[in-house]
């Protein structure tokens, strides 16, 4: 009896799972190898020898394998060489391709390492190795995602970490890039001022800081700037602000949060503002901070050229202007303003608020005394976020088995479902702060002075982007009108501007030329103080009733190389 094998041309077909080059590096050519001896143990005749990396769970996602049936149907070759049957398929789409080609004759041999399939056999036994191979993957894809899911349920993302984080592989945690984690941080910081858009934040983080994505050495790949496209889905990625995103539904996460879900939702306000993040063609330093108290619309600015008469010389001059933008209103403000004004009108403004050495002194250590008096937690503040959390849980659990028993539709679920478990991360924050929300207030407060004291100069000395920041640090909007300076400052500004001129004019009083008696400039000096350290404390409190997370506050320091921002 002739044995069909010899007779039979075969295509030698070798395929591993991954696509990756570091994930079975050696297995296609060890099939390979074992299957040219295998071939030639059996006097097996191989026309062409053909190899892929592609996965078989999907149909139609191999081209080597589509080329190989495509080369049986055309009668170049009637068998296949192959080292397991679940190398050519492990989807039901691909079997009855390869089993309606056996059944017709087409392809007269199948051949593994272990046993060969022919027309003539039972049609079962083939099916029963190929649902053997796909109830694999069917199978395979069930626990990955149940693992996923548990994983993501215990606050672990499962999946690679982003930008500022890193993955642990040996704890299977997401913990911190000590290089990349207060870089990013800071992208965050400059975006919350409202003041930059994430073009120009990519920009200043990739030329001013050399910020760069981690190196991957085994892929040999990274240490790139950040993708354009990248900075967006930095800025609404919820990871950042404690949460993973999986499947629709938010939870709790478990790794180190870089910003606080308020400051989440404010850079996704920004984000949303009409124009906030598109970029521009020519930047102008106030351009998009100001708006006309007459109509609401914004300011733009225009650049001219003027040839001086007695010089001859060209200089330049930035002009700012209404664009009246509106049809609605009439705009009557046709007055331009240049640059060199605007400044004098900000100098002028942020001269308001200026305090002297002596009045930042008192200001500091007030407040170093009043942090080691406020560690004492609030109990009955804790006990209320206590009930609440509590409360919300509840809730959630009763949303889950409201579900469970099909009473609302998937779409209700998850929208709940996100609703609490941002409600749950949030109480969780200020159950955990509780402790420091006296020391952060405290905080604001001392960078409130520091602002106050080192402003006017900062924003004098300072370049474009700390000008910009100098500015959200004193008001949310800057109004024109008749070319005034029109501002409402922030609510911790107010109690300074109202207190401190005449508090700086009685001390000017006090000084040794004057012939006050030495017990009268005591008193009056600590009458001065006394007023001052009042002041302080409404400043403090202002920020105990905001209770904001989002609030913004210049962070003003004098370095080696004068004043600066952190």
């Amino acid at each position: 009896m002739v044995d069909e094998r010899r007779t039979t041309t075969y295509l030698l077909y070798a395929r591993k799972s991954s696509e990756s080059d570091d994930r079975q590096i050696q297995s296609i050519d060890d099939q390979v190898s074992r299957l040219r001896q295998l071939a030639s143990e059996l006097g097996l005749t191989i026309t062409e020898v053909f190899t892929e990396a592609k996965s078989a769970k999907k149909p139609g996602n191999r081209p080597v394998f589509d080329e190989v049936l495509r080369k049986i149907e055309n009668s170049k070759a009637n068998g296949i060489l192959c080292w397991q049957i679940n190398r050519l398929s492990r989807n039901p789409i691909d079997s009855g391709r390869l089993s309606w080609l056996l059944q017709q004759g087409i392809l007269q041999s199948i051949q593994t390492i272990d046993r060969q399939y022919l027309p003539d056999d039972n049609v079962l036994l083939f099916n029963v190795e190929t649902g053997t191979a796909n109830q694999f993957i069917i199978d395979l894809k069930k626990n990955v995602k149940r693992g996923m899911e548990s994983k993501v349920k215990r606050g672990w993302a499962p999946s690679m970490a982003p930008l500022g984080y890193l993955n642990d592989k040996l704890e299977k945690k997401i913990i911190k890039d000590p290089e990349r984690f207060t870089l990013v941080r800071k992208m965050w910081d400059l975006m919350l001022t409202g003041g930059y858009t994430p073009p120009q934040i990519l920009k200043i983080a990739t030329s001013d800081w050399g910020f760069r994505t981690r190196t991957w050495h085994k892929k040999d790949y990274g240490g790139n700037p950040v993708a354009y496209s990248s900075i967006y889905k930095l800025f609404t990625n919820p990871f950042y602000a404690g949460l993973i995103e999986y499947g629709g539904i938010r939870y709790p996460g478990k790794h180190e949060a870089m910003i606080t879900l308020d400051e989440f939702e404010r850079v996704q306000t920004l984000l949303t503002k009409k124009g906030s993040c598109r970029p521009k063609g020519k930047t102008f330093t106030y351009s998009g901070l100001i708006r006309c108290a007459e109509c609401g619309c914004s300011y733009t600015a225009l650049l001219k050229q003027k040839i001086l008469k007695r010089s001859h010389v060209a200089k330049q001059y930035t002009y700012y202007y209404c664009t009246r933008r509106t049809k609605k209103v009439v705009c009557n403000q046709k007055k331009v303003i240049t640059e060199e004004c605007l400044e004098a009108l900000f100098q002028k403004e942020l001269a308001k608020y200026q305090i002297a050495p002596e009045f930042l002194d008192w200001a500091l250590s007030k407040l170093a005394l009043k942090t080691v008096g406020e560690r004492e937690t609030t109990e009955d503040l804790k006990k209320t976020q206590k009930t609440a959390l509590t409360q919300a849980q509840t809730e959630l659990d009763e949303l889950i088995t409201m579900r469970r028993r099909k009473l609302i539709d998937d779409e209700t679920f998850v929208r709940e479902h996100n609703k609490l478990n941002d409600l749950i991360l949030k109480l969780n924050n200020q159950l955990n702060e509780t402790k420091l929300r006296q020391e952060k207030w405290i905080e604001l407060t001392k960078q409130t002075f520091l602002f106050a004291a080192y402003a006017l100069n900062t924003f004098t000395n300072g370049g474009l982007e700390l000008k910009k920041e100098i500015l959200h640090g004193l008001c949310e909007t800057l109004k024109i009108k008749d070319g005034n300076l029109i501002i409402t400052p922030y609510e911790w500004l107010v109690p300074i501007q109202k207190v401190y001129p005449g508090l700086w004019q009685e001390l000017r009083r006090l000084e040794p030329q004057m012939s006050t008696a030495n017990i009268d400039r005591n008193e009056a000096f600590e009458s001065i103080r006394t007023r001052w350290y009042t002041t302080i404390e409404d400043v403090r409190k202002t920020f105990e009733r905001l209770n904001d997370d989002s609030i913004y506050i210049p962070k003003l320091f004098v370095g080696n190389s004068g004043l600066q921002s952190v």
